[in-house]
């Protein structure tokens, strides 16, 4: 007779050192893809933790702040356009997390990653597919990612305030387009990408 119950997962009571590891960026035409990792303190939950994209602004940007103060580590890691246009969008997603986990100030003895996908590592490690639903470390370090990245794009509104980085985040909007179409590819734009390679080189 079966119960209808999911086997539990197998991190599930592991009391070891465990970072989640999740990133923000991929989709977007400018900017760079954003990871971070996070290694949370049981002593010390966190209340209301879940994959960023079903959170409001404000909602991420609290716990981005209480992961910060009551985690046992975390640390951000980053892939420029550049390198994204130079290895691609998923060689560089997986650069930025291992980027990220290497800057952990203490080393993880289990990694869970977000997705179906690891980087070349030697730690111990499984991909999670909608792992930032299931793992906090993950939701944790989806946030962080999210919230690292958005800070991210106002700082590129500073520099190129003709683009709307603060209102689209870089994402292939209409008037992120059209702003391409009238401004130009900056050197923080994706040359990689589609619609900007369309702007660089119109007749292929």
């Amino acid at each position: 007779m079966t119960t209808g119950l999911l086997p539990p997962d197998p991190w599930d009571g592991f009391t070891g050192v465990l970072a989640g590891v999740d990133e923000a960026g991929r989709g977007p035409l400018a900017g760079d893809v954003v990871a971070a990792a996070v290694i949370l303190d049981p002593a010390r939950p966190i209340e209301g933790l879940a994959d960023s994209k079903k959170l409001g602004e404000k909602r991420r940007e609290y716990l981005s702040g209480m992961i910060r103060e009551q985690a046992l580590a975390f640390a951000i890691g980053r892939a420029s356009a550049l390198e994204i246009d130079e290895i691609n969008i998923l060689q560089a997603t997986l650069l930025a997390m291992k980027r990220a986990v290497e800057g952990l100030p203490r080393v993880p003895e289990w990694v869970l990653v977000d997705g179906n996908r690891l980087p070349k590592w030697s730690y111990r490690a499984d991909a999670v597919v909608k792992g930032d639903a299931r793992v906090p470390a993950i939701s944790a370090a989806s946030i962080l990612a999210k919230v690292a990245r958005d800070g991210d794009m106002v700082e590129l509104d500073r520099q190129y305030p003709q683009y709307g980085f603060l209102r689209h985040k870089g994402y292939p909007t209409a008037d992120h387009l059209e702003a391409l179409r009238r401004h130009g590819v900056t050197p923080v734009h994706r040359k990689s990408f589609a619609p900007v390679r369309a702007v660089l080189n119109p007749c292929e």
